[in-house]
């Protein structure tokens, strides 16, 4: 009697296992993921301060002379101040605005067109596949940091800039991966069915198959997202980047006047904020990797 409760036992836990989708699978190997949820904190930190540095309700008054030039940290003034007095911390924590704000943008910009030409050519094949490849192989073969400052120079500066430049040149990847998920997935027999009721290509292309890849966007949409962070720094650095507010870029490129004269506390702050939440994504972007796509997990 014992042997068949536990048979009972073991077949309902088992048939609840099968029950559960990819996605309920993921949240809970996240979950178990100590790193995952530590990443996940510290970026939802950054979303929040991001969000209230835009609402005005923290560093709204980032470029108010609040000291002395070039006073060092203290409780006064907990990161420093810069060469005219301002906050080194509110100017930090308005950089994390630009930096959430850039990895957004960029990221959906990317996933669009990524995801819309990867799909296209892996669905219908043919000379329509030849010409997005053929596009995508030329877009990747020029160097991503020559492609992305041509293409700031001519869009000109400034935040909406930086959005299209690094969105222009971060969409060949996923679009390759799109375009070989769909042509692994048009002829199974979902599709093959959808078709049998008179579905449309458009139909079972974006009802059908793109929401059975939809893990790998997400996937490249993390890993995007740090990548734009570090892209757009580059950018400011340069001075192609955000003009008229703080950004970490920008801080980094003061910064590197004043390290002659000692004053370290605006690199320093700067570069550790842009260390902390890329180091979060790529973590994220790993464990969801793991997650979603349990075929390479442990493999970089």
């Amino acid at each position: 009697m014992e042997q068949v409760e536990t048979i009972q036992v073991i077949e309902v836990k088992e048939e609840k296992h099968k029950s559960k989708s990819l996605w309920q699978h993921a949240f809970e190997a996240l979950m178990r993921d100590r790193w995952a949820v530590a990443s996940l904190v510290v970026i939802g930190i950054y979303a929040i301060v991001a969000f209230l540095t835009a609402t005005g309700l923290i560093a709204a008054d980032w470029a108010k002379e609040v000291g002395p030039s070039y006073a060092p940290p203290s409780f006064d003034h907990i990161f420093g101040t810069d060469i005219f007095g301002r906050s080194v911390l509110s100017k930090t924590l308005k950089g994390a605005e630009v930096a959430i704000s850039v990895g957004i943008v960029t990221g959906i910009i990317a996933v669009f067109i990524g995801v819309v030409l990867g799909a296209i050519a892996g669905y219908f094949g043919g000379i329509i596949d030849e010409i997005i490849v053929w596009f995508y192989t030329t877009f990747n073969s020029i160097p991503y940091i020559m492609l992305l400052v041509a293409i700031s120079f001519i869009l000109g500066k400034g935040l909406g800039a930086i959005y299209l430049a690094l969105g222009l040149t971060s969409w060949e990847g996923l679009c390759r991966v799109i375009r070989a998920e769909v042509m692994r997935h048009k002829d199974r027999e979902y599709v093959q069915a959808a078709k049998a009721i008179g579905a449309g290509d458009m139909r079972r292309l974006f009802k059908h198959i793109l929401p059975n890849v939809l893990h790998l966007v997400i996937i490249n949409f993390s890993l995007q997202f740090q990548t734009a962070i570090k892209s757009e720094v580059i950018l400011s650095y340069l001075g192609l980047g955000v003009q008229g507010r703080p950004s970490w870029g920008t801080m980094i490129d003061d910064a590197k006047l004043e390290l002659a004269r000692g004053v370290w506390w605006q690199l320093v702050s700067a570069t550790v904020a842009m260390f902390i939440v890329v180091l979060a994504f790529n973590i994220l972007g790993d464990a969801l990797r793991d997650a979603l796509d349990p075929k390479l997990k442990g493999k970089s």
